[in-house]
């Protein structure tokens, strides 16, 4: 049995596979976000703790057994996230997480300077990691001077699980102190930070064993022998294994919390002034590009809130049948926004309101923007040499089939949707727990899941959703003016 665990920003998953990769169960651990100020989205380390014990509690009581065979364990988290430990392992502040955009300044200030868009390929976003020690040291100097290691979230975990200080290439990519290309830390960019390779976790690739899982969780858990703990990787790449998109050509659409445009690459191609990520892929030797969007099922799941209807009661509105654009426009960018902008400080907005707007019409334009935003994606990736003829969806929001026939006729490519089954997160992390530990090729365990159906773009609607395109780029230089 192999065991994967997805901390993700509302909750931890734990899921445990056999050795045929057949998913044998899963449970979570809930998790709520702290927002002390406008911008701030801090999460306590310990709630990461007890929520992992909660989950594979869950585990233990309707697959005890299954569980005391597990031989390797995966790990995958939200990315980007500021851990800061002490000397003694002590977390010396809450961890600022990846949709935080306090340090926008000090992002800025850090992508000013040439060197790290040439080492990391990257621009530097505020939701990174470096621009939040910058932060701290510009407003928590104090804190700043005890800071003995950064870890990221799912590496806080591992610290956990088997007191070492160790990370991979995906996630680290993300904290702008990486040398993507050559996969390895950066001692320029962490100088340009006040910091130094010391105060870094040890790098290996997520399908290398990154650890052993000490023997009181061991036994707690009712396992024995050496447990191995894969390298793992951050949230996106782990999805991919999930889902089978590590080799050349293919991609996926992400809409979670977030959303994503995800395509593997052999070759590291870097182009950070289109505002896509290239990030190591968590398989050796292998990269990816993608597009970010902070408020996907987000953005719906704010308005549900508002609307006092949940998000499938309001989908369920629009029925089955894509409808053309109504002339309603909305931008979701709640929290910010990255791809194509890179812009912390832009807020949502609805343009085109009148009386006739009723509750179906403003739900529609919430889909339609975060489509559109997902299309920025797209033209994003396309600038930085990547061609994507077809996607598969994953994530909630891809439930809303409505959802996937906007995107698909936006973008102007198939959208495939995998047979039943959970292929996300934790299922990728459970397959490097299992590469880590046989010694399995990665890309033979790490193949796509079959397609259940296939939703075409809808060629009577694509001049008007071409327009309503149009108005929705429109609309940012706008706003932004008055920002």
């Amino acid at each position: 049995m192999y065991l994967g665990l997805d901390l993700g920003t509302s909750g931890v998953k734990a899921m445990l596979i056999d050795a045929s990769q057949k998913v044998v169960g899963s449970a979570t651990g809930s998790l709520d976000v702290v927002r002390r100020n406008p911008g701030w989205s801090e999460q306590d380390p310990a709630e990461w703790i007890r929520a992992t014990k909660d989950a594979v509690a869950g585990l233990k009581k309707t697959h005890a057994a299954e569980l005391a065979a597990v031989k390797g364990i995966g790990l995958s988290g939200q990315m980007h996230g500021a851990t800061l430990i002490g000397k003694d392992g002590e977390v010396l502040y809450p961890c600022i997480l990846w949709n935080d955009t306090r340090s926008y300044k000090q992002a800025a200030r850090l992508d000013a300077d040439p060197m790290f868009r040439r080492i990391t390929g990257n621009i530097v976003f505020p939701g990174f990691t470096a621009p939040k020690l910058a932060w701290i040291k510009d407003n928590e100097p104090e804190i700043f001077a005890k800071v003995d290691c950064v870890l990221l979230p799912k590496d806080y975990l591992r610290l956990w699980l088997t007191g070492e200080r160790i990370s991979e290439m995906s996630d680290s990519a993300g904290t702008s102190w990486l040398d993507t290309g050559k996969r390895e830390w950066s001692k320029e960019l962490l100088a340009a930070t006040d910091l130094d390779e010391r105060q870094m976790p040890k790098l290996v690739e997520g399908t290398e064993v990154g650890g052993t899982l000490r023997g009181e969780l061991a036994a707690e858990w009712g396992m024995t022998g050496s447990i191995v703990v894969a390298g793992g990787a951050g949230d996106n790449a782990a999805s991919a294994c999930g889902m089978g998109t590590v080799s050349e050509g293919a991609a996926f659409v992400s809409l979670g919390t977030s959303g994503v445009l995800f395509a593997a690459n052999a070759s590291y191609l870097p182009k950070p002034e289109s505002a896509v990520h290239a990030f190591c892929h968590a398989l050796p030797n292998t990269w990816h590009q993608m597009g970010v969007i902070l408020s996907a099922t987000d953005a719906l799941n704010w308005y549900s809130g508002i609307a006092g209807r949940s998000a499938a009661e309001l989908t369920s509105e629009l029925g089955e049948d894509l409808k053309a654009p109504t002339g309603v426009t909305f931008l979701p960018y709640l929290s910010g926004e990255r791809t194509p902008h890179n812009d912390a400080v832009i807020r949502g907005v609805f343009s085109g309101l009148g009386h006739e707007s009723g509750r179906a019409t403003l739900t529609q334009a919430v889909l339609e923007g975060v489509t559109f935003a997902i299309r920025d994606n797209l033209e994003a990736l396309k600038s930085a040499g990547t061609q994507i003829s077809r996607v598969t969806a994953i994530g909630g929001g891809s439930r809303s089939h409505y959802w996937l026939k906007s995107i698909a006729t936006s973008l102007g490519v198939p959208v495939g949707i995998p047979a039943d089954g959970d292929f996300g997160a934790a299922f990728g992390a459970a397959r490097l727990g299992l590469i880590a530990a046989t010694g399995a090729d990665p890309v033979a365990v790490c193949t796509a899941p079959a397609t259940a159906a296939t939703i075409e773009p809808e060629g009577a609607l694509a001049g008007a959703y071409e327009e309503a395109y149009q108005r929705y780029r429109s609309l940012y230089p706008a706003i932004r003016a008055l920002s």
